[in-house]
């Protein structure tokens, strides 16, 4: 039946589409697949009805082949959901707001929450900036609403007796956000001199020279792996730890975020990231000490996913 069941998702590494992702999509979906073995049945179902009402949802079906059970068939469109506020970056009709090539939330529009009439596309909601410097420059205030926010927002609509609409728009959401804020580089920003209102979650920081586009953020998205397929998907899920019980009972947003922000500060800014945008030049010991904490948040996302969808999804 395993056998089986890879050999199907296999070939849907073709039929993904690959747009750049945060977490890069193996890593949102692997996220959702650790979520997904930890959800009961009932709350299963429920979520596989509400994104039955997603506007993609047809196109998911098509990255399925036909023969798949209903059983790997929910499980592949739950572990593709989490992909989707990523996808809409790259489909017609949807657009930026606010400043800053829309990663800055600016006006009324920055707050909406009205299900999938809103064709905006939110940047903002994937990552909170969370400032700290070490050359004592002063620190910008974070900007609202961000990750944590609506994580927070997203979750009191699923246990709300809203209507469905809004809570299959708010699910896809929360499968998204929730990978985001464990990935040390969305809940984090490293502020200096040259830089007073912060690096942008390391994404200006090189690790080649000009053009070389390979920024420090892009290579803690892309641990994981970067294939778009749920088979690739399900191994890095199979791989991971279990992680701990107790870590992943804390269903507190604000400690998430706290988590990843110190990470980032102890793992991420460390040698040979130095001061400055680089280029730096990555280490074998400092690829080796990223991907284990990938690894390790990616874990602890997925089981808390899970937690939170078991105890709060109506």
């Amino acid at each position: 039946m395993r056998r089986s069941f890879l050999a199907i998702t296999l070939i849907i590494l073709t039929a993904l589409p690959s747009p750049l992702f945060a977490w890069d999509a193996c890593g949102h979906m692997t996220v959702a697949y650790v979520a997904y073995q930890h959800l009961t049945p009932a709350t299963q179902t429920r979520a596989y009805a509400l994104l039955k009402l997603n506007p993609d949802y047809s196109k998911w079906l098509k990255q399925i082949p036909k023969g798949t059970s209903l059983k790997n068939k929910k499980m592949m469109i739950f572990m593709i959901a989490a992909t989707w506020p990523d996808q809409i970056k790259s489909e017609t009709g949807y657009k930026d707001d606010g400043t800053d090539d829309g990663n800055r939330p600016d006006g009324a529009s920055s707050n909406l929450n009205v299900g999938y009439s809103d064709k905006l596309h939110h940047k903002y909601w994937h990552f909170v900036d969370t400032p700290f410097t070490d050359d004592g420059t002063a620190l910008p205030p974070i900007p609202t609403p961000n990750a944590e926010t609506e994580i927070d927002i997203f979750r009191g609509v699923l246990s709300s007796s809203d209507a469905d609409a809004l809570k299959s728009y708010d699910l896809v959401w929360l499968l998204h956000l929730v990978g985001d804020v464990h990935q040390p580089l969305h809940s984090s920003t490293r502020v200096s001199h040259d830089s007073p209102q912060g690096d942008s979650g390391g994404n200006d920081v090189m690790l080649c020279a000009k053009p070389c586009k390979n920024e420090l953020h892009a290579f803690w998205d892309d641990l994981l792996g970067t294939g778009s397929s749920p088979a690739t998907a399900v191994t890095a899920g199979k791989a991971l730890a279990e992680p701990d019980a107790t870590l992943a009972a804390n269903l507190d947003t604000a400690t998430w975020v706290k988590e990843s922000f110190d990470d980032a500060q102890s793992t991420v800014y460390t040698a040979p990231i130095g001061a400055g945008d680089g280029p730096f030049t990555l280490t074998t010991a400092y690829k080796t000490s990223a991907k284990k904490l990938a690894q390790e948040r990616v874990a602890l996302a997925g089981v808390r996913l899970a937690n939170v969808l078991n105890a709060e999804l109506k």
